[in-house]
């Protein structure tokens, strides 16, 4: 039973990973990418995508909750999460981490400096305040910001970059403005492209899709901040959780827990669904109903800056 319930666990914590990374610039990979070319801002994200977020995770965990399955098998499960306290420098460290990720947003705002630049600004605060913090201690030197960098994923990075050249090869070709022009004499609904982005968003990475996206649409046939662009920053930041291989949180899911593609596919993907559709529905009725986070927001500077 406690193994049964540790993989539905696991099976929020994707849904819920992916929702929480598709309402702001530096959530998600896919929501970043736009965010610095222009098709997306920061407030504006906030303000338009937080709600359909969260209505992604809770309708997910509502359903969960009403089946017999996790009724019955989670009455008798004993309570294995235990907490542990962290030390007073790793309390540091994690601290200083997440503020050198919030300002990435206000460095751009302040500077109109590329994004990459706050990123490689916060990296080097924490390696100046990891080198400090333990200096002379040779055997925490693991915990140095170098160590942690010679435990990159190049293969995986080089992999991304490959899949990016190909699409702007595509798209120096015409194939992807072709592909676009055919869509929208086909499918004149945006609302129904986008959906349809998310939900190929499951199986292909959701990062090369949206770059491709981005070569068949430019700015001039949705402007920034459109409802094409938030929808496309949704559809693809929480369409990856209708399957197990569709996003990143699911895969490492998958390896950590060895789950199987299908015991997803029959325990989550309907759940995850479900949430999926119930989010873009929350997005059309925020829109059309104008309803917005309150206004007080707008006065936060950062958050008013593209």
């Amino acid at each position: 039973m406690n193994i049964y319930c540790n993989r539905l666990l696991g099976a929020v914590v994707v849904i819920a990973a992916n929702a929480g990374g598709a309402w702001t610039p530096i959530g998600d990979v896919t929501t970043t990418m736009l965010w610095i070319h222009g098709q997306i801002s920061t407030l504006q994200t906030i303000k338009g995508l937080i709600i359909p977020s969260l209505v992604s995770l809770t309708v997910p965990l509502a359903l969960m909750s009403l089946t017999s399955e996790v009724n019955g098998k989670g009455q008798d499960s004993p309570n294995i999460l235990a907490s542990q306290q962290m030390a007073p420098r790793g309390q540091l460290v994690f601290c200083v981490g997440i503020g050198a990720l919030v300002f990435v947003p206000v460095f751009k705002a302040l500077t109109g400096l590329p994004p990459f630049m706050g990123m490689l600004f916060g990296l080097g605060v924490l390696w100046i305040l990891t080198d400090a913090i333990h200096y002379g201690e040779s055997e925490r030197q693991k915990l140095k910001v170098p160590q942690a960098l010679s435990r990159i994923d190049t293969q995986g990075a080089l992999f991304f970059l490959g899949i990016l050249l190909s699409v702007s090869c595509l798209e120096s070709a015409g194939l992807l403005r072709e592909l676009a022009n055919y869509l929208d004499a086909h499918i004149p609904s945006v609302e129904l492209i986008a959906s349809a982005i998310g939900v190929v968003s499951a199986i292909i990475d959701n990062v090369p899709l949206v770059a491709a996206t981005m070569g068949m649409y430019d700015l001039t046939s949705f402007p920034q901040d459109s409802e094409f662009w938030q929808l496309v920053a949704y559809c693809a930041g929480t369409g990856g959780s209708m399957l197990v291989i569709g996003s990143a949180a699911g895969v490492a899911y998958m390896g950590m827990e060895k789950i199987d593609f299908f015991w997803y596919f029959r325990k989550v993907s309907g759940f995850a669904f479900a949430g999926y559709a119930a989010g873009i529905a929350a997005y059309l009725a925020v829109n059309n109903l104008h309803i917005s986070l309150p206004s007080t927001l707008a006065q936060v500077p950062f958050l008013s800056g593209s």
